[in-house]
């Protein structure tokens, strides 16, 4: 997608000295994310994290959990390779967190896949209190009832209506929910956010949503209005990915990209090249 300047005075768009401060606390604050998360993309969440300009943890045991949320300003729990003691370890984490009043991200990898990923699932959310609910179109489409499929943990289906699913959703749990895409939907309670940033090629790689989770919990961190940090966190990144694919010979020099050019990412970039419109306001 070309880039284009978020300047059109007659559209509804974040403002562009919002996103550049929340890049610019990233930077300046470099908050520590606590990730418990997949076996599978855990080096690029933590990568990912790095080159966004915040500190990556990736601490998993039952026994420091606890401790190590103590240290961090927020945490990702991401499903995607679940074990029994893995899910322990989310809830004392999780509780932790909420206590902490830490912002609290779940990426609920391949939900409906099976009946443990979807019971654990389940579990966090009724049990912890939630601040984003980030996932592709079958994952959202499975927790809001709306008919989203997965297949192993890709979407197998969208919603028939992608806004209106995630809007309901984010007033049925209480929390903002990212459902991510050609185009990103973000919602709270009453406000809803598209971000149209982002590369076709992203989809060629696997981890880039769980990266997304954990550059989405990076500017939790440091944002209050958490519908407008993952909308920025999400335009963010996926100007990354538009940037990165423009020299990429396949997915795996893609890869490589995707990181040199979130790292090179300025707060400029960000506020000038975004492509959000909202907030629209549902009923």
């Amino acid at each position: 997608m070309p880039e284009s300047k978020n300047n059109d005075s007659s559209a509804r768009f974040i403002d562009g000295a919002t996103l550049a401060g929340l890049l610019d606390a990233v930077r300046s604050q470099r908050p520590l994310v606590h990730h418990i998360t997949n076996s599978v993309t855990v080096n690029d969440c933590a990568n990912i994290t790095i080159c966004a300009g915040a500190a990556p943890v990736m601490a998993d045991a039952p026994e420091e959990v606890a401790e190590m949320v103590t240290a961090a300003s927020a945490l990702v729990l991401n499903i995607g390779t679940l074990s029994q003691g893995q899910v322990d370890a989310m809830f004392i984490a999780g509780r932790r967190a909420n206590v902490l009043g830490i912002p609290l991200i779940l990426d609920p990898v391949g939900v409906g896949a099976t009946r443990f990923r979807t019971e654990t699932a389940w579990r966090l959310l009724d049990s912890l209190e939630i601040t984003v609910l980030k996932g592709n179109a079958g994952e959202i489409g499975v927790l809001a009832g709306t008919g989203g499929s997965v297949r192993g943990v890709d979407s197998g289906g969208a919603p028939d209506d992608p806004i209106e699913t995630v809007l309901e959703c984010a007033r049925s749990i209480g929390a903002v929910v990212a459902m991510t895409g050609a185009v990103d939907v973000i919602a709270d309670q009453r406000r809803v956010f598209l971000v149209k940033n982002g590369d076709p090629m992203m989809n060629r790689l696997s981890g880039t949503g769980c990266m997304a989770a954990s550059v989405t919990g990076t500017f939790a961190a440091v944002g209050d209005d958490h519908a407008v940090s993952t909308a920025a966190a999400l335009a963010a990144f996926g100007l990354a990915g538009e940037r990165g694919a423009r020299g990429a010979r396949g997915p795996y020099s893609f890869r490589t990209a995707l990181f040199d050019e979130f790292a090179r990412l300025t707060s400029d970039d960000l506020a000038r090249y975004a492509r959000i419109d909202g907030p629209s306001y549902g009923i």
